[in-house]
């Protein structure tokens, strides 16, 4: 991500393999299911290989997902989130105090109550829990994409989405702690303040130390040609990871089909809720259309890295919570260009309240 005299990074293009995501997925699906029907033994040994209730295999996939996201992000920002206060309020209000809370709700309304009788029994509170790792993790590289997409403003959403890789580090475990106790979800906090540590703190102290050594020998072209190198890793690392979590899922997705399909769809409507919700507040607020677009998107989207990394921890490989946060990957681009072209589309609208 270049960063121009003002502090903004540079507009990001959408990659062919990011903007077929959910195709990548759906092969890792197909992929998953029959590896883990035609190598069980190798599922097992994976699984076994266990730490502190930390799988390694995946902790290093995840590192080798999330490490490279955060190499984007420059902490020197937050200097900048004083020039869009209001834009940054309305994103913290949606991330920190809507979508957790709502997502929760939401799951809990089809899951629990709407869709039980479709769903294998008891599994409910496992994918709601993984619903609420989903909504407590407000993303972070993507959000770069969307906002080029709809030609928001670069310097505010470098800045709000640096701030919330900080509130993250100090807010995820408590939030998502409360948020499972409230759903009912029994919180293994050893294991939860763990991820914590080895999937947000470490990983940002990391990622920080080597953007300043890279920033300090080569400026942003080194860094650009780092990210150039790690963005494919980082791919292949997520979709690795899906390979294994439908490899050891793929019986139950075999025999529900339909899971997946129900488990989108309170992921749908609580994305198009707090889009919605930044959105109009934003111009109820006077906010400048270039800052409430990457507004929206940012308190609609989610860190599915982060939520994957701390489902599978906190449940398992084969947990419905883990199966849960995948299926927010699977829907992840298709919902979120939607709202890049809603956005896009009502321009004019938003513009008209200052007329």
């Amino acid at each position: 991500m270049a960063t121009v005299a003002a502090g903004a990074p540079a507009k990001p293009a959408m990659s062919l393999f990011e903007r077929w995501l959910t195709l990548w997925v759906a092969l890792c699906i197909v992929a998953g299911i029959a590896l883990g029907h035609a190598a069980p033994g190798a599922f097992t040994t994976i699984a076994s290989a266990e730490i502190a209730r930390v799988n390694l295999v995946v902790a290093v996939l995840i590192w080798l997902m999330i490490v490279p996201m955060l190499l984007k992000i420059d902490f020197a920002a937050l200097g900048s989130v004083r020039q869009h206060w209001r834009g940054v309020g309305v994103t913290l209000l949606v991330n920190w105090g809507v979508k957790p809370f709502s997502m929760a709700l939401l799951g809990t309304v089809f899951l629990s109550y709407l869709f039980a009788p479709l769903l294998p029994s008891g599994d409910a509170s496992s994918y709601i829990a993984g619903l609420i790792l989903l909504a407590a993790a407000p993303c972070t590289a993507m959000v770069f994409v969307w906002s080029n997409l709809c030609d928001g403003d670069p310097t505010y959403t470098l800045s709000q989405v640096a701030l919330n890789d900080v509130l993250m580090v100090v807010l995820f475990a408590p939030l998502v702690g409360l948020m499972l106790g409230v759903a009912s979800v029994t919180v293994p906090w050893a294991t939860l303040l763990i991820s914590v540590g080895l999937y947000i703190v470490v990983p940002v102290v990391v990622a920080q130390l080597v953007r300043s050594a890279v920033m300090a020998s080569g400026g942003q072209p080194a860094l650009d040609r780092l990210l150039a190198r790690l963005g494919p890793i980082s791919l292949l690392a997520l979709l690795a990871t899906l390979i294994l979590l439908f490899g050891f899922q793929g019986e139950q997705i075999v025999r529900e089909p339909l899971v997946i399909a129900l488990i989108a769809v309170p992921i749908l409507i609580q994305v198009y809720l707090n889009a919605g919700i930044a959105y109009l507040l934003s111009r109820q607020l006077g906010v400048a259309w270039c800052v409430a677009a990457p507004a929206a998107l940012i308190g609609a989207s989610n860190f599915f890295e982060l939520a994957v990394a701390a489902a599978i921890s906190l449940f398992g490989l084969n947990s419905g919570a883990a199966l849960a946060t995948v299926v927010g990957v699977l829907v992840e681009v298709p919902v979120m260009l939607s709202v890049v072209s809603i956005v896009k589309r009502t321009r004019g609208w938003y513009e008209s309240a200052a007329a």
